[in-house]
């Protein structure tokens, strides 16, 4: 392949590549409850991801993102989606979704927020950014099933995410 032959249209196709991640130990995932300044996400709880750094691949970022953020070595860290978040303008963003398993011991805060491992029954209670409802079941789904799922995030009027997944 030459790059060359790419036909890079950045006013057309641009993302920013980012990483999200949700490891399990038994029936609980690791979430980051957000700091207070992450404006509407400001206390909320998410998984743990960050952006992806020039030259490096997308696994790769998760797994050091997970260490920074938590602390916790992932273990068999699989691609369980691909969301295309279409957001209105561009830069859009490119977001690649693993799951894993989790290494013994506690989590650790760090910049970001408080990592903690949080039961998957106690979810529907809990403050989580948006998405969240949507994309835990379609990663846990994608894990159990051994297929990466494919979706595009749009946004309403008043700024909910949409996503609408592929089927087939």
């Amino acid at each position: 392949m030459v790059l060359g032959g790419q036909r890079i249209q950045p006013e057309r196709y641009s993302v920013i590549p980012r990483t999200l991640s949700f490891l399990f130990s038994g029936d609980r995932v690791l979430l980051v409850k957000l700091g207070q300044d992450r404006s509407a996400w400001s206390g909320k709880y998410n998984g743990v991801g960050g952006h992806i750094e020039a030259g490096e691949d997308p696994r790769s970022s998760a797994r050091r993102e997970i260490i920074e953020e938590t602390g916790v070595q992932p273990l068999n860290l699989t691609l369980s989606g691909v969301v295309q978040i279409d957001t209105g303008s561009v830069p859009g963003v490119g977001l690649y979704i693993f799951t894993g398993d989790a290494a013994e011991g506690e989590p650790i805060s760090g910049d970001e927020g408080e990592a903690e491992w949080v039961a998957l029954s106690e979810l529907d209670s809990l403050p989580l950014v948006l998405d969240l409802v949507d994309l835990i079941p379609a990663a846990l789904f994608s894990r159990q099933s051994g297929s990466p799922f494919s979706a595009v995030t749009t946004f309403d009027a008043e700024g909910k995410p949409i996503i609408e997944f592929s089927h087939g």
